[in-house]
């Protein structure tokens, strides 16, 4: 990406700072066996404890991203877990958590009960319809794990339709395909907040001196 690239992304996003894009994932019709196989992702219980959590690469993730989102989250015993429910949710679904991370702050800010103006709830502004489609109409979107469980299925099944592509999958997740202004959004925050090993302020300077990572 050029340097005038990299700094319209972080213009935009500071633009936006304090506010949320939540969209709205469209209705289409699913198949019988995509919809069991959704149903089944979004009923499976989640584990007391994964054991990959209790590793030393995870337990500093968790500390460092804990202290990013401190200001967002004060409660730190809620921020940990929401943060152990990102990753754990993430993972199962084959997400990156950062990725998961930035589409929060751009849906959400992180706002526990934010509703959108097309009725999209919770932190990952997920659309009503999908309990009565995939899930069971007593499940509460405002609930962290039902949530972010329904999110990232969401968001996984996006992009086996995308066939990979996170651009595309992002543009559906949001209802916006097609159009480059809010996967953009989610790749900076992503990119430039939460991205583990390099601080937002060291990627910010990088970012104005026109250097990336490889890879990112």
């Amino acid at each position: 990406m050029s340097k005038r690239g990299l700094r319209l992304l972080i213009g935009g996003l500071a633009l936006m700072a304090g506010q949320a894009m939540a969209g709205a994932q469209k209705y289409e019709p699913l198949s019988a066996s995509v919809r069991s196989q959704l149903s089944k992702a979004v009923a499976d219980s989640a584990v007391e404890k994964a054991a990959f959590a209790e590793s030393p690469q995870v337990q500093a993730w968790l500390a460092e991203m804990s202290r990013r989102l401190e200001k967002r989250i004060p409660d730190p015993e809620y921020r940990r877990d929401f943060l152990n429910t990102v990753h754990y949710e993430s993972i199962r679904a084959g997400l990156d958590p950062e990725l998961v991370l930035g589409l929060i702050e751009v849906e959400s800010g992180f706002r526990k009960y934010a509703v959108s103006s097309a009725t999209a709830q919770g932190y990952m502004q997920v659309m009503p319809f999908w309990t009565k489609l995939i899930g069971t109409q007593d499940q509460n979107l405002f609930h962290l794990r039902t949530n972010l469980r329904y999110g990232v299925t969401i968001l996984r099944h996006y992009l086996d339709i995308e066939r990979g592509d996170l651009f595309r999958a992002l543009g559906r997740y949001n209802g916006s395909l097609g159009k480059p202004e809010y996967p953009n959004m989610v790749y900076a925050a992503w990119r430039n907040k939460f991205t583990y090993g390099i601080t937002p302020k060291a990627r910010s300077k990088q970012a104005e001196a026109g250097i990336t990572r490889k890879g990112s």
